[in-house]
């Protein structure tokens, strides 16, 4: 792809001043990353891993962005080149090719204002109403093209506005956002008795264009006239947020508010005019969030309770759109982030118009050897549908620097009709597992895993094992099975339609030097569930070999 006349134009500007600063000897800093991803696709129709072009021809896909960073005195100037080769990363059932310049910006810090423009990266409170983010493993940059200042009313308080469009891959989304936040610190008592207070507002709106409406309007005609609704070209939202923290404890809150504004509900029922009905249209409502946590800190015991309540809260640069795309803000997740490969198998999407969510954790050390961690937490619909609840326990034994020993069990019950795919019933699961770490000596560990969860539903139960070698400061392997001990109704069938048990199997070594860190890697992965930070998305099995490659500089 072509670079268009502004990208061009930021070439020229950064490229001389660089060279400028080069040349003249000053100290300006030049700094960046190389992330890349390398798949080979083996085709395994056992699994499902067939039936795209990858498998059928192409064989071959590829991700790579390299960012780089320059800084001078005030000056902070940065871009990164992306590039997409038959990559399943945009869509795993299909392939994406392009590349160009992902993402450009140009910052300068001016007394107590900065300025930035291009893309950037930011969130207002806990980004219920505003986070543009990146998270690459899902194919998410929600990065803003525009304008963005923040000055320095004090030393505990600034203000910062912005102005601009969504990026959409190499160009943007036409709806117009524009935001502002202000965000302070405060202080009251003595030392021995204080209170420390960190508030905080922030507005959002969205503009649409003419077009936009006009296909909203298009759309809606189509409706019987009691569910017609009329589209607006502006939504606002709201935020007020605080954190307080007095002595042992620290409360946060935040209350957001969303104007009526037209998006798409996938639960409510389509009338067609022969008086048929149909699961999805387009609605027009009001939306809110309500999100506080309150933890406790003494000694050896941490205590974290948390609530949520979302309520017609899908705020995108595009109400046509779903899943992941065109998201504008987020709501953070209400569950336990699993690490385990079983234990984060099912794993809830954060609900956008229907949601009431609870957590608690209590974290104890006994002494120095062995602490215990418990996790609770429940799901339900503002209909009180159960959707998740988990109670996951663990505990920890050390034994000086050279053992380590992880055990516990989880239970979870996972809605799979609303959190993945409809037909089939809500999972139940119990999972133990263990993870055993030994430092042979300074250089050398090895660290030892085993899950094993048992349920009847989904694909039935499981048995992973993972052993992994690494010798500092270059070298590391890993080797892992997974097994469906037990294949219930979705795992996969044979000719007479007979549920197979199946071991999925991963091999993979490493080599870092430096800061540069290489990986390859044989996987056969069974379909599941993929979240990063409470975003989630469904994606097929796969087999091949991965090579990976990352750098720093």
């Amino acid at each position: 792809m072509y670079l268009n006349k502004t990208k061009l134009y930021f070439f020229i500007v950064f490229f001389s001043l660089v060279s400028s600063q080069i040349l003249s000897q000053n100290k300006g800093v030049i700094s960046g990353g190389l992330e890349s991803n390398f798949n080979f696709f083996l085709r395994d129709s056992l699994i499902g891993a067939d039936d795209i072009p990858q498998y059928d021809h192409l064989l071959y896909g590829a991700e790579s962005w390299l960012n780089l960073r320059y800084t001078y005195d005030t000056w902070e100037m940065g871009v990164r080149f992306d590039m997409f080769n038959n990559s399943n990363l945009k869509n795993p059932n299909s392939n994406y090719t392009d590349e160009g310049i992902g993402n450009w910006y140009i910052k300068k810090k001016i007394k107590k204002l900065e300025i930035t423009a291009g893309h950037f990266y930011d969130q207002i409170g806990s980004g219920t109403i505003f986070r543009a983010y990146e998270q690459r493993a899902l194919f998410i940059d929600n990065a803003i093209y525009g304008l963005r200042l923040k000055y320095d009313i004090s030393k505990n308080w600034n203000v910062k506005a912005f102005t601009g469009r969504q990026k959409l891959e190499f160009k943007t989304y036409p709806a117009i956002l524009r935001g502002a936040n202000l965000e302070g610190f405060l202080t009251f008592g003595k030392e021995d008795n204080l209170i420390s207070i960190a508030p905080g507002i922030g507005f959002v709106n969205r503009t649409h264009d003419e077009k936009a409406i006009g296909k909203l309007v298009d759309i809606i005609k189509n409706y019987i006239p009691e569910e017609q609704v009329t589209p607006n070209y502006n939504t606002w939202l709201a935020t007020a947020y605080s954190t307080i923290s007095y002595g042992l404890f620290t409360l946060y809150f935040e209350g957001s508010y969303k104007s009526p504004e037209v998006f798409f509900d996938p639960n409510t029922m389509k009338t067609e005019f022969n008086g048929s009905k149909t699961n999805g249209k387009l609605v027009k409502k009001p939306g809110n969030v309500v999100y506080t946590s309150l933890g406790f800190a003494k000694n050896k015991l941490g205590i974290t309770a948390e609530f949520k309540r979302t309520e017609n809260f899908d705020f995108r640069t595009d109400p046509t759109l779903t899943l992941n795309k065109g998201l504008i803000n987020f709501i953070p997740p209400m569950n336990r982030l699993n690490t385990y490969t079983l234990t984060a198998r099912y794993s809830p999407a954060t609900q956008l118009l229907s949601e009431q969510a609870y957590q608690f954790d209590i974290r104890y050390a006994i002494n120095r050897k062995l602490s215990f961690n418990i996790n609770y937490s429940n799901i339900t619909s503002l209909e009180n549908e159960l959707l998740y609840n988990e109670i996951f326990t663990e505990l920890v034994y050390r034994k000086g620097r050279k053992i380590k020993l992880v055990t516990g069990i989880q239970r979870q019950l996972y809605n799979q009709p609303v959190y993945q795919k409809e037909g089939t019933e809500s999972v139940v699961a119990l999972t133990p597992y263990i993870d055993f770490l030994y430092r042979i000596s300074r250089y050398q560990s090895i660290n030892f895993e085993v899950q094993y969860m048992s349920t009847k539903q989904d694909y039935g139960s499981w048995l992973n094992v993972f052993v992994e070698y690494s010798k500092a400061p270059h070298w590391g392997f890993e080797a892992s099975a997974m097994y469906n001990v037990n294949p219930a109704e979705h795992s996969p069938k044979d000719k007479d339609g007979e549920s197979l048990s199946i071991l999925y199997p991963s091999l993979g070594i490493t080599y870092t030097n430096g800061s540069n860190r290489f990986g390859l890697r044989y996987v056969k992965q069974v379909e599941g569930v993929v979240c990063s930070g409470g975003v989630c998305r469904v994606e097929p099995a796969f087999s091949g070999v991965k090579f990976s490659v990352s750098s720093r500089f």
